[in-house]
């Protein structure tokens, strides 16, 4: 198996390449991006009206305001919240004067906003993408579902907001956290490993559903990352979440458990499970190793920028005779810093509540 520590350099020579090999841009008033699924959209100049819609937009919303020029040009955005909170209005003061879209927002309604710049997800350019650009509105596609795809996507941003050196300093935050825990776990023999089991409990629809995600999504590789091992890497996982039994979770014995929610809090799924005999009898939660995984506005597993706040604190959980040094209040509060401008009275006021038990 391949080490953390190459995974880890094999992320940030990626990052690299993508910064030292991509094209210029051009000097003159218009603009070239190549987007997510290899398409050049060319721009006569910087867009000013910007819509961010489709699937998943808190993910792509949350990665655009990374950049200062997103503020004033985003003019209409999809719906943002996932549980009970909603992280945009904290750093978009001008939030209230927006276009609020509904998650399922067609091309008519978004052409209202009289966009010249719509940012979807690759993953809706057939449902989505495609008709929007019929109606001859320029259309961005990005990624963000990996560590790799984090680099290309915030390069493509750098060039459309003409603000390259804020993207190469994000690539460069970002590698900077990574590295910091491949430090911590040099050297880590894979017999050492923790045995880690991540599961998202979705109880939509009122029955309980369990499930592990695919091994190249960032949940695996972020177990991966944090010096565990994902029991369930030898299974017959499909291209989503894939549903398993608690039979197969008490055959798969993990060292650890990590529960994941969206539509349910984590910490409310870890709570009814506390709750069940069947999962009291599972070795880890007997030896008190079922988690609720970290998050604030949104569960830190999924590839939204929060995603190197999730490696931190999962590494932490998982191998913690490694971070022994690592103060966490300190370094959430430096992520939003250093990603979000924030300042300490903001953080204190509007992410701190958010925080739950994470911070004292």
């Amino acid at each position: 198996m391949v080490s953390l520590r190459r995974t880890v350099a094999a992320l940030g020579a990626v990052l690299l390449l993508m910064a030292v090999a991509s094209p210029a841009p051009c000097q003159s008033a218009g603009i070239t991006v190549v987007d997510a699924v290899g398409r050049t959209v060319k721009f006569s100049r910087p867009p000013e009206r910007i819509v961010v819609a489709g699937k998943a937009v808190f993910m792509l919303a949350d990665a655009l305001y990374l950049f200062p020029e997103a503020v004033p040009r985003i003019v209409a955005i999809g719906r943002t919240v996932q549980t009970k909170l909603d992280f945009i209005p904290v750093i978009d003061p001008g939030y209230a004067h927006k276009t609020i879209l509904e998650s399922d927002a067609g091309p008519e309604q978004i052409a209202a906003a009289r966009p010249d710049a719509v940012i979807l997800k690759s993953s809706v350019a057939q449902s989505l993408g495609r008709s929007v650009e019929a109606l001859g509105v320029p259309v961005v596609y990005l990624d963000f579902e990996t560590p790799e795809q984090y680099g290309r996507d915030l390069l493509t941003l750098g060039r459309l907001f003409r603000d390259e050196e804020r993207a190469m300093a994000l690539i460069a935050s970002f590698r900077r956290w990574t590295d910091r825990t491949a430090r911590a776990l040099e050297g880590l023999a894979e017999r050492d490993k923790p045995r880690v089991l991540l599961v998202y409990y979705n109880a939509q629809g009122g029955a309980v559903a369990l499930s592990v995600p695919p091994l190249g999504w960032i949940q695996t590789t972020l177990v991966r990352l944090s010096g565990g091992i994902p029991v369930w890497k030898d299974a017959q996982i499909g291209s989503g979440w894939t549903r398993v039994s608690v039979e197969q979770i008490a055959a798969w014995d993990a060292d650890q458990i990590y529960v994941v929610g969206y539509s349910t809090e984590a910490g409310e799924a870890v709570r009814r499970l506390r709750t069940d005999p069947q999962w009291q009898a599972l070795r880890a939660v007997k030896q008190g190793k079922l988690y609720a995984f970290a998050g604030d506005f949104y569960c830190w597993d999924q590839p939204d920028p929060r995603w190197v706040l999730g490696l931190t604190w999962l590494a932490s959980k998982v191998n913690p005779d490694r971070f022994t040094d690592l103060d966490l209040p300190r370094e959430i509060r430096s992520f939003y810093g250093e990603f979000y401008g924030m300042d300490g009275g903001t953080f204190a006021r509007s992410v701190q509540p958010a925080l739950g038990g994470l911070l004292p």
